[in-house]
């Protein structure tokens, strides 16, 4: 088992540095070593530990977490890009968030990553067609998280939501890669249409606190909305918007604002 160890980790160093924190952890904190070693210790790989904290989170009387993590499993093996995703959203975390000096961190508390890994979840049980199994996790990521993304929106890799609380995102939204945004972000719509009605979100795009970005409008890659802006029409690339209805105000300011996460307008204002 040592050997087995040892070669997941020559080929997931994201997974040996959390299982390294996960011993440093027992060391300094012995009174809840338990923690450590059920949600990481007892695991041999990043797919074991992740499906498990997602079951033991999403667990109540209606669903065990023996079949939440039975089912997590099942999808992991089914399409590993769930898990490749996970990883790159666990260092997209750690890069961004000051807050987060370990990468054991996100895995163990923060809602916004565990949202993010159950709503991949659910997404890939929808797309199996299993609709119910899909709306349950929905259901329960809204209850235990105060996050709602619909299971048929389409969110890429390198997501950080920070603080996470009241994040929604409509059925066919669609967010890219190396995206960040802060708690209260809305994306919705603005009407009933059965078509697309919710926005799209470019790459490494920044998404300020209490943001509501609303109907079918594209957000350019690089660009910045200010927190608290309702935005209702498309926004450019590498553009800085801001107000109630949002405009542009200038540049924004950076490559790529969601690595950065520099809010201040310092070259528009």
């Amino acid at each position: 088992m040592a050997e087995v160890q040892s070669n997941l980790h020559e080929v997931d160093p994201v997974w040996q540095r959390i299982c390294d924190e996960g011993r440093e952890g027992v060391a300094r904190e012995p009174l809840i070593g338990a923690l450590f070693h059920d949600g990481v210790l007892q695991h041999h790989s990043f797919d074991k530990a992740l499906g498990y904290r997602i079951a033991m989170k999403l667990a109540s009387t209606e669903m065990s977490g023996q079949t939440i993590s039975d089912i997590a499993q099942n999808a992991y093996k089914s399409d590993p890009k769930i898990a490749q995703d996970a990883r790159a959203d666990l260092v997209a975390t750690y890069d961004r968030d000051p807050a987060c000096t370990r990468f054991i961190q996100p895995l163990l508390y923060f809602k916004g990553f565990q949202a993010v890994q159950a709503y991949r979840l659910g997404h890939w049980l929808l797309s199996e067609g299993k609709t119910d199994l899909a709306y349950f996790i929905q259901m329960r990521v809204s209850e235990v998280f105060g996050v709602d993304i619909h299971p048929a929106a389409k969110i890429g890799k390198g997501i950080m939501i920070d603080h996470a609380h009241s994040i929604v995102i409509g059925s066919t939204a669609v967010v890219g890669d190396n995206v960040s945004m802060l708690h209260s972000v809305t994306l919705g719509g603005t009407g009933k249409e059965e078509e697309i009605r919710h926005p799209t979100i470019g790459d490494g795009v920044l998404i300020g606190a209490g943001a509501k970005v609303l109907g079918n409008i594209k957000i350019g890659h690089c660009s910045r909305i200010a927190a608290g802006s309702v935005v209702l029409k498309e926004v450019p690339p590498m553009k800085t918007v801001a107000g109630v209805p949002a405009k542009i105000v200038g540049e924004a300011g950076c490559a790529q604002p969601s690595t950065r996460m520099d809010q201040v307008f310092k070259d528009v204002l």
